[in-house]
């Protein structure tokens, strides 16, 4: 790794145009599980290992790389939702900490707000949630509710998957309404059980890569602290990719604060809201979810609340026009395939953190015992 005290500070941006060829890459094009993923991500970018090992732990070191790690499609694993809580403005930024802070299980949380007063306007505070199988996502809600004096929530399960991913370094500079030839896949999120060496190796899989971890042979080092044999661990890790349980390996970039250079990667976000018609909403999110912009897309039934929303996308951009001209470009796209939109609306987001969300059920089970909560253990299991 290069000395950060004598690193030129460019080489920790990822401006940098070697930065920039890595993270292209990096970010979300590294799906499933690869036996060598730093091997991987140089030979996509068509830079040297080596070279490729010193500016992940150089941006890592910097902050500019928030974390690295396997993600898994825990949409499959555990109980998940994006929740709206309505919060009294006093109590906002508290909540915010909380949630963020001491529930391992809410996982992006951002206070979001919208142009002017409309449905559901007066939810400020989201936040996505999982929940381990085995345990009820409304009973945890309601504890959450109560601990950060939450008014109302909405919880919000994906009932469809259309997009998925970050990728904010190729995203910049697209063309609004640029698109893929082909429809979205419309992705199931049925669980999928798993057997205690199937968890054992999948928790060794998530964790985040320290420094010296970056490099080749990565999954030996988690294998032998496992005490898992590596022939073992990898072929279980092949088979819970096969089962669609591995998500990607992935560099996730401070995409909202600045770096220590003062550059942003992203000053706005988001949350487009689509209400469609009943019975149509597989069909419209495969064709929401073609356009390139989107990180996210998911069919959500909002409920009342949000004028009934059904289909829920999100978009970053440097600017609110150029984050506005896609969402425009999106609309003109379902009104050209005569798709019916019965509501529509953007909520902005502002303050935000991100942080995996933690689906081991033994982790849900140590976490009711340290708040002290075992009187509603029993009756949250769902």
């Amino acid at each position: 790794m290069l000395e950060l005290a004598e690193c030129p500070p460019s080489l920790m941006e990822f401006a940098d145009p070697i930065n920039a060829r890595i993270l292209e890459v990096s970010e979300d094009d590294i799906q499933g599980f690869h036996e060598d993923p730093i091997g991987e991500i140089a030979r996509q970018s068509g830079l040297a290992v080596s070279l490729v090992i010193e500016r992940l732990q150089t941006m890592l070191a910097a902050g500019t790389i928030r974390r690295i790690r396997q993600t898994l499609t825990s949409i499959n694993l555990a109980q998940g939702g994006l929740v709206a809580w309505q919060i009294p403005e006093e109590k906002l930024h508290a909540a915010f900490d909380f949630l963020f802070q001491q529930d391992p299980f809410s996982g992006h949380a951002v206070i979001r707000s919208t142009d002017a007063i409309t449905p559901g306007s007066g939810y400020r505070l989201w936040t996505t949630l999982k929940v381990p199988q085995g345990y009820s996502i409304v009973r945890h809600c309601e504890i959450l509710a109560a601990e950060i004096g939450a008014e109302q929530f909405r919880l919000m399960p994906a009932k469809r998957v259309f997009a998925l991913g970050v990728g904010h370094i190729r995203r910049q500079g697209l063309t609004p309404g640029s698109k893929s030839d082909a429809l979205a896949e419309a992705r199931e999120t049925d669980y999928v059980k798993l057997n205690p060496l199937e968890w054992q190796v999948l928790m060794a899989l998530k964790r985040e890569l320290d420094i010296d971890e970056i490099g080749p042979m990565l999954w030996e080092r988690r294998a032998r602290n496992a005490e898992i044999p590596l022939n073992t661990f990898l072929a279980v890790a092949h088979d819970l990719n096969a089962r669609r349980v591995i998500g990607r390996f992935s560099t996730f970039l401070e995409h909202v604060k600045p770096s220590q250079t003062g550059q942003r990667l992203t000053r706005c976000n988001g949350l487009f809201h689509w209400a469609i018609p009943a019975g149509r909403e597989i069909e419209a999110g495969c064709e929401i979810g073609r356009h390139h912009i989107l990180t996210h897309c998911y069919w959500r039934d909002a409920g009342p609340e949000f004028r009934n929303v059904n289909i829920m996308a999100v978009a970053h951009g440097s600017e609110k026009q150029n984050v506005l001209a896609h969402k425009a470009a999106i609309d003109d796209h379902l009104q050209s395939i005569g798709m019916p939109v019965l509501y529509s609306n953007v909520f902005w987001g502002g303050r935000s953190e991100i942080k995996p969300s933690e689906i081991c059920p033994e982790a849900y089970g140590d976490w009711i015992r340290s708040r002290d909560i075992s009187a509603w253990t029993s009756s949250a299991r769902g």
